[in-house]
């Protein structure tokens, strides 16, 4: 993968720095985000079919089976099986009101579809990081504690892990994974640092380069940003938003909702972006005289601005001080 200029990195803005406090390292706690504002914005009833597209430790899906009984359904999605198989555990209860399935959320159309949850009347993404994947140090996705420099969603695929990226790509392709998905200033001299002492085979590796090289005052630890980058490229998050959200609009039944949760601003501008698209009668470049696209918004927004959680639940969860719920509610096709 070396020389540079093969990877196709958009333009982007700052993120938001995910901020890995308050979880323990010795037990895995899965609080939901954001619950009631979840089964508001999905608009929650009885006997609704709805689709929970990232399942982690099956807080949402049993929030919303609680409220659609009798008779919700829900089909809940993640990639990362370990976290089915946690789930699946915790929703034993529901029997054949819930179906697990370890898939990513770039095939919910044709889960959808399988699994008799076409049309829906709801489809929920909490994206980035899960509790339990930061947890369980065995993932590499923390640089808290020594682990295996990882940070696949799936361990089970055959993606290259964060340690043989780095390995494998060049200065200046670290220097733009560093400065596009992490928004690191020093991203050239950390990239430099990287390739100096590789191989990095383990978080503690990579974190102490890190903190060799990167000084900043701030509560933040300066591998964050760092972190993060390499997830979002190891796991292809940006690109696979961008490919499940059309298709969380497609399964849903006129009047069903689509609620997005995002944790930095990588995410949040894709999903704003879509949703605006989709809320539009018209996506022709601004100031063109007449209108041309032909498109007609599938979408009405149902928050304009995003929904942030208060200081309550932030003191409890303090992995809730980032996230950003957006809600949009499908509308019946128009000639």
């Amino acid at each position: 993968m070396g020389g540079a200029g093969r990877l196709a990195l958009p333009a982007v803005g700052a993120p938001s720095p995910y901020q890995p406090r308050g979880v323990s390292r010795t037990r895995s706690v899965h609080v939901p985000v954001l619950r009631q504002a979840v089964l508001e914005g999905l608009a929650v009833r009885p006997s609704g079919r709805y689709v929970d597209c990232t399942l982690g430790g099956g807080g949402h899906a049993a929030a919303i089976l609680e409220e659609t009984a009798p008779g919700g359904r829900v089909l809940g999605l993640d990639r990362d099986p370990q976290a089915v198989d946690v789930a699946r555990e915790r929703l034993a209860p529901y029997g054949d009101s819930v179906e697990l399935v370890h898939s990513s959320f770039t095939l919910l159309a044709d889960q959808a579809r399988d699994r008799g949850f076409l049309p829906a009347d709801g489809v929920l993404f909490d994206l980035g990081l899960s509790s339990l994947q930061l947890a369980d140090l065995s993932r590499g996705f923390s640089f808290l504690a020594d682990g295996p420099l990882d940070m696949r969603f799936d361990p089970s695929s055959d993606r290259p892990t964060a340690a043989q990226l780095l390995d494998e790509l060049d200065v200046e392709e670290i220097r733009a994974i560093l400065w596009e998905y992490g928004e690191e200033k020093q991203a050239r001299r950390l990239a430099e640092a990287i390739v100096e002492a590789r191989p990095l085979e383990t978080t503690g590796q990579l974190a102490e380069v890190v903190e060799r090289v990167v000084r900043r005052r701030s509560r933040i630890h300066p591998a964050t940003r760092t972190f993060q980058a390499l997830r979002i490229l190891v796991n292809d998050e940006l690109a696979a938003i961008g490919e499940a959200l059309p298709q969380a609009v497609g399964v849903l039944a006129p009047g069903g909702r689509l609620v997005v949760i995002s944790f930095h601003s990588l995410e949040d501008r894709i999903v704003k972006r879509f949703l605006r698209r989709e809320s539009s009668d018209c996506v022709c470049p601004p100031g063109q005289p007449a209108c041309t696209c032909g498109h007609k918004a599938g979408l009405r927004l149902v928050t304009r601005k995003p929904v942030r959680p208060g200081e309550e639940e932030i003191s409890a969860n303090p992995r809730a001080r980032s996230a950003r719920l957006r809600v949009a509610e499908r509308i019946a096709n128009r000639d």
